[in-house]
């Protein structure tokens, strides 16, 4: 008879800690764990630690007496902000930019990726492929230069409208013109290179699926409406949380570089003002206290897009 040490064995209505499962999980994969010691420190260092700096958006912040130093204000800044003679132009021009790029940008990878899927000549497939990732690895500095070149009074763009009968004029300087022009770079540069997430979801889906279809005569369109689409569609939800995380966010370097007094009306967005007042003009606790509320801002955005998206299709982040 084999004795066992029953006071080893734990009792069945006895739960391990956390600390114990912890210790048991990292002798189990401790290999693991040292392949994703270098994204947590990154993610420390860079992402974590500077909120420490963040309490100077609640105080008077001055250099030369630091952080500790520096007197508490509270929400001084805050208010000054909202009652600014800029906080509706800066909240009405990021929402709506962000909204044509959700309208018009967020599409654009997923009917070119879909479009992609359809073409069986692989040699053009991987051409267009390449064409389309390529804008993507441009220098914003150098995009601005061309969109400036095109835009100018004396630019290609120009001379196609004087062609048809129009009159000379510089395109980028025209607020009516500003967020259009903006749209349509974004979509050129980002939505060959966004098809690679759509491409890879494309990849998993069931092929007898499709062979199913054609046996029930469901042409090309059909197929995509019914298979494809429902197929990457978690993906798309997902894609579209993320998104929204960043409604009122916006790459402003793009803008920095293209706007202009002019323009400002249509074209000043909230990381805009932020660079000016905080880089420009110096006012670091300000310029803090307006980004903190634009990050707490887009936090609430995606809390409320996850927990709608998990109500309706029950595809959420967490």
């Amino acid at each position: 008879m084999v004795k066992t040490d029953v006071a080893k064995r734990p009792h069945p209505g006895k739960r391990m800690t956390f600390g114990k499962r912890l210790k048991k999980d990292f002798k189990k994969n401790w290999v693991v764990y040292l392949m994703v010691l270098p994204v947590v420190v990154f993610y420390i260092m860079f992402f974590y630690y500077p909120l420490y700096g963040a309490q100077i958006a609640f105080r008077n912040f001055r250099p030369i007496q630091g952080i500790w130093g520096s007197d508490w204000v509270g929400f001084e800044h805050f208010i000054r902000f909202f009652q600014g003679p800029f906080f509706s132009r800066l909240m009405i021009n990021t929402f709506v930019l962000n909204i044509y790029l959700l309208i018009f940008g967020f599409p654009a990878p997923i009917i070119l990726a879909l479009l992609m899927n359809e073409v069986r000549l692989q040699k053009f497939k991987r051409t267009v492929q390449t064409i389309t990732y390529m804008p993507f690895f441009i220098s914003a500095m150098v995009v601005a230069g061309i969109i400036t070149d095109f835009t100018m009074s004396t630019g290609i763009l120009n001379e196609i409208i004087v062609f048809f009968g129009g009159t000379r004029r510089n395109l980028l300087a025209d607020p009516g013109l500003f967020r259009g022009i903006f749209v349509v770079q974004s979509i050129w540069q980002n939505a060959g290179w966004g098809t690679i997430v759509y491409l890879a979801a494309l990849a998993g889906v069931d092929e007898e699926q499709y062979e199913a279809a054609m046996i029930d005569g469901a042409g090309r369109f059909r197929r995509i409406w019914s298979i494809t689409i429902p197929g990457i569609l978690p993906t798309i939800v997902i894609m579209l949380i993320l998104r929204m995380g960043s409604m009122m966010s916006i790459g402003f370097e793009m803008i920095i570089l293209l706007y202009q007094p002019a323009t400002y009306v249509v074209a000043d967005v909230i990381n805009t003002y932020v660079f000016r007042v905080g880089l420009q003009q110096a006012q670091f606790s300000f310029a803090t206290a307006v980004g903190l509320f634009n990050s707490v801002l887009n936090f609430a955005l995606i809390v409320m897009a996850n927990a709608i998206s998990r109500r309706v299709n029950e595809t959420s982040l967490w």
